[in-house]
């Protein structure tokens, strides 16, 4: 992934509305420019974040960066109406809405399964959530070159649009009211995916329609997220197409 290096380049990055997928501040750099960098990656809706001198220093890797550095982004990605335009060309239109995923890895792991699996389309959040960058395109084996993706500042604000164009949103829960396999997935479904830890957040699980769960035989009470998600979205399949 290219890198923008220093403070002056990544301002006039942004104001220049070249695609950004986030942008790294070294703890401690503070003055005027650090504070118009923090305006206009809010303004644009771009993932500020803070990171401690080893860690940025090898994001920098050497280059001179004024304790700013910013990663130009390699994905495209759609506006939410031209997927959910797009995604009525399927019988059955299938989006994934992932809600905070923060693992790289993981989130590379979730869209390998949603390439596989056919998916119309990924919904991602803007805050809170990893980028995508050259080790999420790595660990997907490519699958970010053929997915469509949608950035979303506001998931709740989309899944209500989403019900206004005929989907039915599913949920995944550690206490969801039906067994994944119990829900018919003949339909429009906007499958979604919760952060690795906490799960779906409470304003999200309160808007689907369904909320199901994959019943643990083990000790542990949950699996992977990326696991969780292969197996809903082949299970959706199933039902479909076998």
């Amino acid at each position: 992934m290219q890198k923008i290096i220093g403070r002056k380049p990544v301002l006039e990055a942004l104001k220049a509305d070249v695609k950004i997928e986030a942008v790294y501040v070294a703890f401690g750099q503070h003055g005027d420019i650090i504070n118009q960098i923090y305006s206009a990656a809010k303004k644009r809706g771009v993932k500020i974040s803070q990171l401690p001198a080893p860690k940025f220093e090898a994001l920098a890797e050497g280059q001179t960066a004024q304790g700013v550095v910013a990663l130009k982004s390699i994905q495209n990605y759609l506006e939410l109406g031209d997927l959910i335009d797009q995604s009525k060309s399927s019988q059955y239109p299938l989006l994934l809405l992932l809600d905070s995923i923060q693992d790289t890895h993981n989130l590379g792991a979730i869209l390998r399964s949603a390439e596989c699996a056919g998916v119309d389309g990924v919904l991602i959040t803007t805050n809170q959530s990893a980028p995508i960058n050259e080790i999420v395109e790595k660990i997907s084996a490519g699958a970010v070159s053929h997915l469509k993706i949608c950035k979303v500042n506001n998931l709740v604000r989309a899944m209500e649009d989403l019900k206004k164009e005929g989907f039915w949103i599913v949920g995944t829960h550690l206490s969801g009211e039906k067994n994944y396999n119990q829900i018919d997935y003949k339909m429009p479904v906007a499958l979604v995916m919760g952060n690795e830890e906490k799960g779906m957040r409470k304003l999200v699980t309160d808007n689907c329609d369904f909320l199901v769960k994959i019943p643990m035989k083990g000790k542990i009470d949950s699996l992977n997220v990326s696991v969780s998600t292969g197996i809903l979205l082949f299970e959706i399949n199933r039902q479909r197409y076998l």
